[in-house]
């Protein structure tokens, strides 16, 4: 080869590596473009699992008992109903569960008793169709009244169990 062509050989490969390098296969670009959609699908996804959990959100029940009792009657029974079926659109909420009680007991006897609570509405929970993984049910005893432990109204509002989506 004479040293013209060469040259001219070098700088076409030359020329062909970079605009190889320059310019992206067409495999590069369809891939580029599979991710934008995913990303985007993936941000559309993303607000509307937020837009459906502040609308869960929305939703509570408080199942009120009576002195010394951790049995759900028949009116919790029907706000625990009630809330199961607000949260049938929102299979992946997370439900908090926390019992209290009035202070008319001894302080290991009130933690007990709402635990109790708690963990019997959130059997009837799960009972309604809710899975229990989704469901935390949590005691605090007499600690956070709703209201004043001094009239009897009052006690009543503290003997709950709160029912919340986190």
């Amino acid at each position: 080869m004479t040293p013209m062509r060469d040259r001219t050989l070098t700088a076409g490969l030359l020329g062909a590596a970079l605009l190889l390098a320059g310019c992206p296969s067409a495999y590069q670009r369809t891939y580029d473009q599979r991710m934008q959609q995913l990303e985007q699908q993936q941000r559309a996804d993303t607000a509307a699992a937020e837009a459906a959990h502040a609308q869960a959100k929305k939703y509570a029940a408080v199942v009120y008992f009576a002195v010394g009792s951790a049995a759900v009657d028949a009116v919790g029974q029907r706000e625990i109903s009630w809330f199961v079926q607000q949260m049938q659109p929102y299979p992946q909420a997370i439900i908090d569960v926390q019992g209290f009680a009035d202070d008319t007991g001894g302080s290991k006897t009130n933690v007990q008793l709402s635990q109790q609570r708690a963990d019997n509405v959130a059997a009837a929970l799960n009972a309604q169709g809710i899975a229990a993984p989704r469901i935390a049910p949590q005691a605090f005893g007499d600690q956070y009244p709703a209201a004043s432990n001094v009239s009897v109204r009052g006690r009543r509002n503290n003997r709950r169990v709160e029912v919340t989506v986190r």
